[in-house]
């Protein structure tokens, strides 16, 4: 089968073979075709060494399609389920997943060092994450998949398994932004967009989207953004706002720099959400004394910070009901076969989303 492969950790460019298999099925596990795959900044962040993963690997972890052979004890997904992919699936059973906090059940993390496919019949290579969506199957655990409904689109799908899920979940989860709010986004990417369409639907009354990317900040108008400002001007927007700053800041970039412009942009009292997946040695600092007098809170949101099998069938819900809009944040479709025009668009800012039509 066909499937992208990076051999090496910082490489830039994707290898697209044909002598790629999947393997591994067995007890609890699914063999899944993939349909669709959108690629996600967290795959680049992967490729360069930012986010652990081992080489050689397959990436892309925003995927959609159907299962096609089930393992011994599966009863749930069924062969002919429609299904998304879930990078880091709950386990149940953890303190975290016990205590309602199941979106940072680290259980699956052990699945990384297990090869999932196999290169030219003899060399072993991983799934990103335990997935793996730039190829044309793939097998993972029964869990990393959630089912979806047959009348949801493949390429609408694949974009729940990630961006949209950790962007509204960012909003409705983590922040509980309340009607009438005032909102900040840094960053105009797939994420940032579900973040904006969020806190929309949640009745902010204000929606400042802040990006360098004059496309993306026009973009950013069209899913609900009250006002699009490039970086430099973020200080002028919180100063005009009544009490100084932001009620919500939203940071989706994943860059101490953005973090800490997020802080200062939010009043006080208010609150910066850390949507961005960043490097463990980036670090953001702030004095003792402005957080003992300012109160704000700062509040990661890993996955949605929620559970992830609730926030996916709410974006489904909403998808549904007209209020959020999945296909307008796909700007490019290409096959896989052109996968590396896909990383090109990402890196340079020109696509929100592509998606990998692997039929």
């Amino acid at each position: 089968m066909r499937a992208a492969i990076l051999h090496q950790t910082g490489q830039d460019v994707l290898d697209v073979r044909d002598d790629v298999e999947a393997v591994g099925l067995g007890p609890g596990r699914v063999r899944v075709r993939v349909r669709a795959a959108s690629l996600c900044h967290s795959d680049l962040s992967a490729m360069a060494g930012v986010l652990p993963q081992p080489a050689p690997f397959v990436p892309g972890h925003e995927g959609a399609g159907e299962v096609v052979e089930v393992g011994e004890g599966v009863t749930s997904p069924a062969v002919g389920d429609r299904v998304v992919l879930c990078w880091m699936p709950p386990c149940g059973a953890c303190p975290a997943c016990r205590r309602g906090q199941s979106h940072l059940c680290v259980a699956s993390i052990r699945r990384l060092a297990t090869p999932t496919f196999r290169i030219g019949g003899d060399t072993d290579a991983y799934g990103f994450y335990s997935t793996g969506a730039f190829a044309e199957e793939l097998v993972v655990a029964a869990d990393s998949v959630l089912p979806v409904p047959a009348d949801l689109p493949h390429d609408l799908a694949a974009l729940i398994g990630c961006g949209v899920t950790t962007g509204l979940g960012a909003v409705v989860n983590t922040a509980k932004v309340e009607a009438g709010s005032t909102v900040a986004v840094i960053g105009a990417g797939g994420v940032g967009i579900a973040a904006v369409q969020g806190a929309r639907i949640c009745g902010a009354a204000r929606i400042t989207v802040v990006d360098p990317v004059a496309s993306r900040r026009e973009r950013a108008l069209a899913f609900g953004a009250t006002e699009a400002i490039a970086p430099e001007e973020l200080k002028a927007a919180a100063r005009s706002v009544p009490g100084g700053g932001f009620d919500h800041v939203f940071e989706a970039v994943g860059r101490s720099g953005t973090v800490r412009a997020g802080y200062d942009a939010a009043r006080r009292g208010g609150a910066v959400v850390v949507i961005g997946a960043g490097a463990q040695d980036d670090q953001v600092s702030f004095s003792l004394g402005e957080l003992f007098f300012n109160e704000k809170r700062l509040l990661p949101s890993m996955y949605g910070g929620g559970d992830v099998r609730r926030t996916a069938d709410l974006a489904i819900a909403l998808w549904r009901a007209g209020r959020l809009d999945l296909d307008g944040m796909i700007t490019h479709r290409l096959p896989l076969a052109e996968v590396n025009e896909a990383v090109r668009q990402m890196r340079s800012g020109e696509a929100l989303r592509t998606v990998l039509t692997l039929d």
